[in-house]
């Protein structure tokens, strides 16, 4: 008997592993998805001005940018209960975790920092001098290079994650917001909001090695502000928020061309995949919804309202 109720109870809660977890900047709260119904599952309060969100990869954490708290906020993602803090230093706006889950880099927009924070023992372990307005946070997939791209200095900055030293500075184009790694480590994607390009760097020269741009036809170049990539495992897909646009570009990961345009909600910002890669949720803020698309088509297949402005997105892995 007991077992049978055990199923139950198991039964009617969703999966971690199928849970998608969106920043609601204006909200002050964190929406929940069930990804495999694709219907919110609840809101949860998180703080004054969630922005960067991530999770742990046990799946045990959820971490939030609190930025008006000047906090990371840490709740379980099964309960939504928040466990501890972790010191951010001010304004913390986007963070990276270590690929071990530990230690995690924090963008400081306001002091022109990055502040590193052991998730274990809650200590800071450092604080890393960077350019003006420091935003984008990558981490190489091997965790020895740290990378922060910094909005007014136009610069990405390399940093060895064991020593916190700046071993590279690359200039790219005006204000640069977001940083990804290919998951081979070769080549590293900076978009620049309004430059309106993605700078492809070779990470081994720190050398770009090209540089994406985008047309629409019938949207004005002003309008098309890259900020969130993400890029296939395999590396034959780049997929790019392109802000006002309204739209998520597809590259071709082998000539760097733009393939396909894909038409979502207003003010696309940051996007997921899901852990099998078969789908990507976008954060839309203007028009406060999710924007869910097959990443084998190139389509997008469900809009999902969820809080005010959403801004990040995570989901849990398996």
């Amino acid at each position: 008997m007991k077992t049978a109720v055990l199923i139950l109870l198991l039964s009617a809660t969703p999966a971690l592993a199928n849970k998608v977890f969106v920043s609601n900047e204006k909200g002050n709260d964190v929406t929940v998805i069930d990804g495999d119904t694709l219907e919110v599952l609840g809101s949860y309060p998180v703080g004054n001005r969630p922005r960067g969100i991530a999770i742990s990869p046990d799946g045990k954490e959820l971490y939030i940018c609190a930025s008006d708290d000047d906090l990371v906020r840490v709740f379980d993602p099964e309960t939504m209960q928040e466990l501890h803090t972790l010191p951010s230093g001010p304004d913390p706006e986007l963070f990276v975790l270590h690929p071990s889950g530990n230690p995690l880099y924090i963008a400081n927009e306001d002091d022109n920092l990055v502040t590193v924070v052991d998730t274990k023992t809650h200590q800071m372990l450092a604080e890393i001098p960077v350019g003006v307005e420091p935003e984008g946070m990558g981490i190489s997939p091997d965790g020895k290079v740290v990378i922060n791209t910094s909005e007014t200095t136009n610069m990405a900055h390399f940093i060895d994650a064991e020593t916190y030293q700046i071993t590279a500075n690359v200039l790219v184009d005006q204000r640069p917001r977001f940083a990804q790694f290919s998951d081979d480590g070769t080549r590293l994607y900076v978009s620049s909001e309004i430059g309106g390009t993605v700078s492809v760097i070779d990470p081994a020269t720190q050398a770009i090695i090209h540089t994406i741009s985008f047309d629409i036809p019938g949207v004005l170049p002003e309008a098309i502000q890259p900020v969130g990539v993400r890029v296939t495992a395999d590396g034959k897909k780049i997929f790019v928020a392109l802000g006002p646009a309204n739209r998520v570009a597809v590259v071709d990961g082998d000539s760097l061309e733009v393939t396909d345009y894909i038409l979502v909600g207003q003010r696309v910002w940051q996007m997921a995949f899901t852990p099998d890669q078969s789908q990507l949720y976008t954060t839309n803020g203007n028009s406060n919804d999710v924007t869910v698309i097959d990443v084998a088509t190139n389509k997008a297949v469900k809009s999902i309202p969820v809080g005010q402005q959403p801004w990040g997105v995570v989901v849990a892995p398996n």
